[in-house]
């Protein structure tokens, strides 16, 4: 039956690799309640919730958590520190969160602080103008910035994946981090188009 919950077996439950993680957010329970939380381990179809919430068996579940955004579960196991959510994901999520989870698990092999692809220019001039798809427009100060994206001190904390624009470049937060954001840029920006707007 279309929507209908498919049975987890051992075989799936396993397929998928756990990762360690100490991811922050928040959570709320089906009663609307919201709870702060932790990830401390994770796969693409579950996670393992550190949290004061008074869960039950099968219900329903909506975080946010940083670096990894929404998720949508059921919770399928108890304990007294939390609980272990079945995550309802498309398999395009599935895919995106088994890049994330890679991505979280080898950065400090690799020393990896920020997933970086591109130099860091230090602007000239840091003050700028983050605006939101309704239009809210908020002051913030640039950190850094390079070709794909930009590291802004901010007082907002906009959910990851909202797309923003930062003066005329266009992009999405990806990051939340103590300060601030980092947004990846829709196109990657010239060199010049940087200088100029930073001059």
């Amino acid at each position: 039956m279309l929507g209908a919950q498919q049975p987890v077996s051992d075989y799936d439950r396993r397929q998928h690799q756990r990762v360690q993680v100490m991811l922050h957010g928040r959570l709320m329970l089906s009663d609307r309640s919201e709870y702060r939380c932790q990830v401390v381990d994770m796969s693409p179809g579950s996670a393992f919730f550190a949290t004061d919430a008074p869960g039950k068996i099968d219900e329903r579940v909506v975080a946010y958590v940083d670096h990894i955004g929404r998720l949508e579960g059921i919770i399928a196991r108890i304990r007294t520190d939390g609980f272990a959510l079945q995550l309802n994901t498309t398999p395009r999520k599935k895919a995106k969160l088994a890049a994330q989870l890679t991505w979280l698990a080898n950065k400090h092999e690799l020393d990896l602080p920020e997933d970086r692809r591109h130099e860091r220019i230090l602007p000239r001039n840091p003050s700028g103008v983050l605006t939101l798809e309704d239009g809210r427009q908020y002051r913030c100060r640039i950190i850094d910035l390079s070709v794909s994206g930009a590291a802004v001190e901010i007082n907002v904390r906009p959910a990851l994946g909202t797309q923003v624009t930062l003066g005329n470049m266009r992009g999405q937060v990806v990051r939340h981090f103590e300060d601030g954001i980092a947004v990846e840029f829709a196109v990657i920006q010239r060199r010049d188009t940087l200088k100029q707007y930073l001059g």
